[in-house]
């Protein structure tokens, strides 16, 4: 028989991965705050800062290795407790509600808003014409393309999870793979073996633009290849890795070791790349960069859960707070973040001192409309499931901080 499925994770686990999965959207406002800075030859953003750096180009880079990476690890690893504790229909009427709808009604919302703040910009002479409507399968799926991806894998994973169900009825097969993944993530090499795919596919690509990463899959309907090389990857570890919880704390212990590959690897890259970003593909080994950067992206993400297990374990009203409130900020952030770009992107300042600006008043927007918009109604019901009423909520918080 295959081994039984621990679906009781240990609390303070979830609070770890919890603060992991709600920074890592928080880091996706830094990260789109950064671009408008970025110098390069030509504008890749809604518009390009007349005080460029070079500090926040590094800044994008860094972030870009390993935030999505780490977030699908996370998803696929929540996907297999949410799928055994609600049973095949009620995780397909939790996914539909917390991730598709979300999509169908808050892509028209945004898209309108950033066609509004294009204009603005255009009009106004701060960028050029802004980019014609893509044809079919092109299509502008802007920052939510992260859910149209969740619905994709979610789909594949309970039609592989079906079939596999009904093949291996003895478990051998489920068994086997259980030993594959305990054998990997008892080995130093963990991060290596993850890596393979999504190296393979930045080498197989000749126009593979290194300084940009996993190709993101925001203009299409037919998600690439790099995508699913990547963030299929993780999805379907974390997957199988809930299977055996216990399995993660090998990566709490060599938090330090995945840091220390990290910091190395990530350095590399950027002597490969260059310190600033190229829209051309490297030509100096290119197939060293795909190999350095692949393995950035997994060392990287251990490197983050690892720290997150072993500090960040305990519960925390505050950091509980954040992670409820990141998935309406990241759902919300970028028409705010972009008009804040252009609004200061002709104003004679130092660059530290827009890009702070530019990240005080979007935040200081995006938790004031989370705490008046979203966290006690329909809305925070469908983005993060239902809600005890305020005050009960905030005083079960601080019984529970007083009680660890």
């Amino acid at each position: 028989m295959a081994k039984a499925e621990n679906t009781t994770p240990a609390p303070e686990r979830l609070h770890a991965l919890d603060a992991v999965r709600g920074y890592a959207l928080l880091l996706g406002v830094v990260f789109h705050a950064t671009l408008s800075f970025i110098p390069v030859p030509s504008r890749i953003w809604i518009v390009q800062d007349d005080h460029p750096s070079t500090v926040l180009a590094v800044v994008f880079f860094v972030i870009h290795v390993f935030r999505m990476t780490t977030f699908f690890l996370i998803a696929g690893f929540f996907a297999h407790m949410s799928f055994h504790r609600r049973g095949p229909t009620g995780f397909i009427r939790d996914r539909l509600k917390r991730i598709a709808l979300p999509l169908v009604v808050g892509w028209p919302l945004i898209m309108a808003s950033l066609v509004a703040i294009g204009s603005w910009a255009y009009f106004g002479g701060y960028s050029g014409p802004p980019p014609p409507w893509p044809a079919f399968p092109g299509f502008p799926l802007t920052h939510l393309w992260f859910l149209y991806v969740l619905l994709k894998l979610y789909a594949a994973m309970l039609i592989l999870r079906t079939a596999i169900a009904w093949i291996d009825r003895g478990g051998k097969f489920r068994a086997g793979v259980d030993r594959i993944v305990a054998l990997v993530m008892h080995s130093p090499l963990a991060p290596a073996v993850l890596a393979l795919p999504v190296g393979a596919a930045f080498a197989a690509d000749p126009t593979w633009l290194m300084w940009f990463g996993i190709r993101t899959p925001d203009s299409s309907l037919l998600t690439n290849l790099q995508a699913w090389a990547g963030f299929g990857t993780a999805f379907a570890f974390g997957f199988v890795l809930h299977r055996q919880i216990d399995l993660i704390r090998i990566l709490e212990r060599r938090w330090a070791l995945n840091l220390t590959l990290a910091i190395a690897l990530i350095m590399a890259c950027l002597f490969l790349a260059g310190l600033t970003p190229q829209l051309k593909p490297i030509t100096d080994d290119p197939m060293a960069g795909a190999a350095c950067y692949a393995l950035a992206i997994w060392t990287a993400s251990f490197a983050v859960i690892g720290l997150a297990l072993r500090f960040l374990s305990g519960f925390s009203p505050a950091r509980r707070y954040i992670a409820d409130a990141s998935y309406w900020i990241y759902l919300i952030h970028l028409p705010i973040v972009m008009a804040l770009q252009v609004a200061v992107s002709r104003i004679d300042w130092f660059w530290p001192v827009k890009f702070a600006a530019i990240l005080a008043v979007a935040f200081a927007l995006l938790f004031a409309s989370y705490q008046w918009m979203a966290r006690d109604n329909f809305i925070g019901a469908v983005l993060n499931g239902r809600r005890a009423p305020r005050r009960a909520a905030t005083a079960a918080a601080v019984a529970s901080s007083a009680a660890t």
